[in-house]
């Protein structure tokens, strides 16, 4: 920079204007200002001039020249103006002039006009719905054009199937367009749908579901076994079929104790995230006690697998399906179960005592099971239906007559299920009502007999026999394949 520079230009950037004529001076009543500070510091702080809009015009001073505006951009500013800055504010010029406005960033009156639905970007959205039935109305909801959302249900309710299994929708939409739609069940079955040239290509979603094995041990606690096997992970709706595996073997609200040991095995499905899909599956359950172990394993014999079973009302046992056997392949089952209900407990035993309502010593020639009403009602054995109706004290009465001769009796029901006749067959397992206090009953329980040659015995000492049932051949392999596998997944877990 040349001297003549120097003379010409003022230091006071609040006088900056570069190249921009002035007006001329006007005279002015006030006195002068004084001359302002060289130290930035002070800018701004003691500016002994009135506001723009107030401030009067003065004389130039003498030894300054006329004083600019300030300018647009900094930028504009000489190398040297830059750097006298830079050195009298460390540095913090440099951080204003790197500062560049934001990609795309627009004017306050360009972000508050309304956008055009052209301009719209597609957007994603995730629903659950209920069943393939509420994809239609719940895409319209969304936004989504009405034919479009019609076509895409339509479309995805072939693959995903009539049912009432909730329904994961994935689609991005575009000014009320379906872009693209997957739409699948929780095991990841489904459809997923795509815009084209020509509407919409589809492609079929298959089914991706990993099944694992999962072994669990616990010990009994001294509240209940629900209470300790769930404290081990057991998933609670496999409680009742860990009770229902020893139904021949043990009586678990007498023959248990806290310290005993169980272990269970169960499988369960699930999908790609990892997620579990659908309920799990009992398939190894032992039980050790102080007096008596046992170790099963579920199994389904290959020329039964398919079967129907005799199922009647909801909560029925099926009689066809799996069973257990012991690790020889000796199915469990034995002429009678031990206790034809699940989860009650004994509220008074087979023996002489005084009867609850009249008052006097009498045998009890049965065994009580208190359980709230509605509380399923097992046969206990393969039978025919020998009476069932109301009668008397016994209220709802049933009387099986079993295929050894034997005679079982349930009493006090709430009701006894439909099909549930006189002469009809029943298999052991099939419900056939439910618990109650009907005739002379002092509370909700199943007054249960075993009658053997007409005589009333104690049916939790009776020895049921042992089943003449036992795999072989091609069946016996096939256990054989579950038990090892069962066992290897059990030696990793311990």
């Amino acid at each position: 920079m040349n001297d003549s520079d120097d003379d010409d230009l003022s230091f006071d950037p609040r006088s900056w204007d570069i190249g921009r004529p002035t007006a001329p001076p006007v005279p002015s009543p006030r006195s002068a200002p004084q001359s302002p500070s060289f130290d930035p510091r002070s800018w701004g702080k003691s500016d002994p001039r009135p506001a723009p809009e107030q401030q009067p015009t003065s004389p130039t001073p003498p030894s300054l020249a006329p004083a600019p505006a300030f300018p647009k951009s900094i930028a504009q500013l000489g190398p040297a103006i830059l750097a006298g800055f830079a050195i009298a504010s460390g540095g913090a010029v440099w951080a204003i002039l790197d500062r560049q406005p934001a990609p795309g960033l627009q004017s306050v009156a360009a972000t508050t006009a309304p956008a055009s639905p052209a301009a719209v970007a597609a957007s994603r959205r995730i629903l659950t719905v209920a069943g393939a039935g509420a994809i239609g109305p719940s895409l319209v909801a969304a936004g989504v054009d009405a034919t479009e959302a019609n076509d895409a249900a339509t479309r995805a309710r072939g693959p995903l199937g009539a049912g009432s299994d909730d329904v994961r929708l994935v689609f991005d939409i575009e000014s009320g367009h379906l872009i693209h739609l997957d739409a699948t069940r929780e095991d990841g079955a489904g459809i997923a749908l795509a815009r084209g040239a020509g509407g919409f290509t589809q492609q079929i979603l298959s089914a991706h579901l990993v099944q694992r094995l999962t072994i669990v041990r616990g010990e009994l606690d001294a509240r209940d076994f629900y209470s300790a096997a769930v404290a081990a992970g057991i998933n609670d709706t496999l409680v009742s079929d860990f009770a229902n595996a020893f139904a021949f073997d043990f009586d678990l609200q007498r023959e248990v104790a806290p310290g005993d040991i169980f272990e269970a095995g169960f499988e369960q499905r699930y999908n790609a995230a990892g997620n579990p899909v659908g309920v799990p599956v009992l398939v190894y359950a032992s039980l050790e006690t102080a007096a008596k172990s046992r170790a099963l394993y579920r199994f389904t014999p290959p020329e039964q697998k398919g079967a129907p079973g005799q199922k009647g009302a909801p909560g029925q046992k099926d009689a066809t399906g799996p069973k257990w056997y012991d690790a020889n392949g000796r199915s469990t089952v034995r002429t009678l179960m031990r206790t034809p209900i699940d989860g009650a407990r004994i509220s008074s035993p087979f023996g002489m005592r005084e009867h609850p309502v009249l008052g006097f010593m009498k045998l009890h020639r049965g065994t009580d099971f208190a359980a709230p009403t509605g509380t399923p009602i097992f046969a206990s054995g393969d039978a025919v239906v020998e009476f069932a109706g109301l009668k008397g004290p016994n209220g709802n009465f049933v009387k099986l007559r079993h295929d050894n001769g034997w005679e079982t009796l349930y009493l006090h029901m709430n009701r006894i299920l439909p099909g549930i006749i006189a002469g009809a067959r029943v298999v052991q397992g099939r419900q056939i009502g439910e618990v109650g206090t009907t005739g002379r009953s002092t509370g909700p329980h199943l007054h249960y007999e075993v009658h053997i040659d007409g005589q009333p015995t104690d049916p939790l000492a009776l020895q049921m026999g042992k089943s003449s049932e036992t795999l072989t051949g091609a069946a016996l392999k096939a256990f054989d394949a579950l038990r090892d596998r069962v066992d290897a997944r059990r030696s990793a877990a311990n």
